[in-house]
């Protein structure tokens, strides 16, 4: 038989005593310790941490609650780390220690457990399976949690405890409660817990995210205490909604998923808005001068700084494996938060594999005809610098997945933010058949100085509603520019494996290189030699598209990385 691993985990010394009745009024008062510093236990592949040890539950003058009440409560939080390369079965029990005469029955304790995949799952605790208990002076243990960490993963939960609302002084004065956590890991254990959901709260509109194995669901509403569900959830695309019809701070909505026993609950007075470009800024930051060296480092919980057009940008480098993205059903990375606050992302495909062609949506000439200056740009016209009345090639290809898969999206793009396509000539005239430069060119191959600003307007391509650029666009789609690729750690001429942007593909950049010896060039990122520079018609290569969310999107869980992406509300 396999050996299971035990690891208990002391939250925060729960310790109730219930005492004093003045009158007939609920008047119940508890002494107790609290833990004052944090854990650590380590055992097989779990690694479990308390955190934030100073925000213990304050269990001072208890005295029972409403459901709605008990949320509002500060929780323990302790995370679980796989820290192993399979997956690894796990099970959450709260053991009972001590037991005395005078100890409070499971009956009359409420409790709560939620983490960033599931909402409040709350219970009173003798109504969870009792299993034996492991703990020394553990007199009973019940199941609150059965899961799955995949490799790597990591999950951080939050307890609340709290006396039930009808609890009674006969029951629950001058009584004592102590209790323990317990994570045991064992790979024979059956995983029961596979439904989950999120809650996030608009004005009084309540969306129930559900994980996609939920075929059927029930919801209720409450002021006070936890309700029965018994009213049919209409599920589309993994979620619902409920218009809460009172103070959503005063209302929670609970739901029952695929007809089984365990309930999950919102909390509004905690659900508050997630902005993702809030949360990047709040990332370390720093700042970069050297852009002659490729850039390979971990580069995880760290942004860097410069400007742009419209102020302070905060963008990407290195190897970060918390700018991952799920959007619209596919995968994408974080490029940078634009200085007006939108966000720029790189399409990755529908799965988070970091390399191979699905990281595109397909290969493309750049432009099928090459022999003129024009055929630098994004849009050209003949003897016109910055001209915008033909589509290239790529942008015909941009525009009709954008019209196919981003459409029904649109609610959640940007459509003023815009692409540089840098045309004005850094040397030549920039038409015809004339040797030219364009200014990426002297930027990146000579000078190793990147630049997030786009020197013309007219090259900054953009939406007809957009109140800057040249408002070419029909869709607001680009690619990502080679100075992007510069600042996130690739080099001209230079090969770089372990940066975000590589993905073992070569794929286009929209930036004009040079047009000489009869061909148009822009900047590519090469599979094997980091920045590059190739004729726009000489072969195909990858497409991966880029778009500008809104600098108010929300996120309604994960934490960023490959395995647990930010999912945009």
């Amino acid at each position: 038989m396999k050996k299971s691993t035990k690891i208990s985990l002391l939250v925060g010394g729960i310790a109730v005593v219930l005492i004093g009745v003045i009158g007939i009024t609920y008047a119940f008062f508890s002494t107790g310790g609290t833990q004052e510093t944090a854990n650590t236990f380590t055992s097989g592949c779990l690694n479990i941490s308390l955190t934030d040890a100073s925000a213990s539950i304050n269990l001072n003058n208890i005295y029972p609650v409403t459901d709605i009440e008990g949320l509002d409560t500060t929780s323990y939080d302790f995370t679980i780390t796989n820290t192993c390369n399979t997956d690894a079965n796990y099970e959450i029990n709260l053991e009972s220690l001590n037991q005395v005469s005078n100890s409070l029955s499971a009956d009359y304790i409420k409790v709560s457990l939620s983490s960033d995949t599931v909402g409040n799952v709350i219970s009173i605790l003798s109504d969870n399976t009792s299993v034996t208990p492991e703990i020394d002076g553990a007199y009973e243990a019940y199941n609150l949690y059965t899961g799955t960490l995949k490799a790597s993963e990591t999950k951080t939960y939050h307890l609340k405890l709290w006396l039930d609302y009808n609890a009674t002084v006969e029951v629950a004065a001058n009584k004592v409660y102590q209790s323990k956590i317990n994570v045991i890991a064992n790979p024979e254990f059956q995983v029961i817990d596979t439904q989950e959901a999120t809650f996030e709260l608009n004005d009084k509109t309540l969306t129930s995210n559900l994980t996609s194995n939920v075929t059927s669901a029930t919801y209720c509403t409450t002021t006070d205490n936890i309700c029965t569900p018994t009213t049919t959830a209409s599920i589309q695309n993994n979620s619902y909604t409920v218009e809460l019809q009172s103070n959503e701070n005063n209302q929670i909505v609970c739901t029952r998923l695929n007809g089984t026993s365990k309930v999950i609950c919102s909390n509004p007075l905690e659900i508050a808005p997630t902005y993702l470009a809030e949360v990047i800024k709040g990332y370390n930051q720093s700042t970069r001068t050297d852009f002659s060296t490729t850039m390979t480092e971990e580069t995880t919980n760290t942004v860097y700084t410069a400007e742009d057009d419209d102020g302070t940008t905060y963008y990407f480098a290195g190897n970060p494996s918390d700018n991952w993205v799920r959007w619209a059903g596919f995968y994408w990375r974080i490029i940078r938060i634009n200085g007006d606050g939108t966000i720029r992302l790189i399409y990755n495909g529908t799965s988070n594999s970091q390399t191979g062609s699905g990281t595109q949506i397909s290969t493309s000439a750049f432009n099928s005809s090459y022999n003129n200056n024009a055929y630098v740009g994004f849009k050209y016209t003949t003897n016109n610098v910055h001209g915008t009345g033909t589509n290239s090639t790529i942008l015909g290809v941009l525009n009709n997945w954008y019209s196919s898969n981003l459409s029904s999206y649109a609610d959640d793009i940007d459509m003023n933010a815009g692409f540089c396509n840098d045309r004005t000539p850094y040397s030549g005239s920039g038409t015809g058949t004339s040797t030219t430069y364009y200014p990426a060119y002297n930027r990146l191959y000579t000078n190793k100085t990147p630049s997030f600003k786009c020197t013309n307007s007219s090259d900054l391509f953009t939406v007809s509603s957009s109140n800057k650029g040249n408002k070419a666009l029909q869709y607001p789609i680009g690619l990502i520019t080679a100075d992007e690729v510069a600042y996130a750690g690739g080099v001209y001429g230079s090969s770089n494996s372990s940066y975000y942007l590589y993905t073992g593909q070569t794929y286009w950049t929209m930036s004009p290189y040079w047009y000489g010896g009869g061909n148009a060039g822009v900047f590519l990122v090469s599979s094997t030699n980091g920045l590059s520079g190739t004729g726009v018609g000489w072969a195909a290569w990858g497409v991966r598209p880029v778009i500008n969310l809104k600098a108010d999107v929300q996120i309604s869980t994960g934490t960023g990385t490959s395995s647990n992406p930010y999912v945009i509300s």
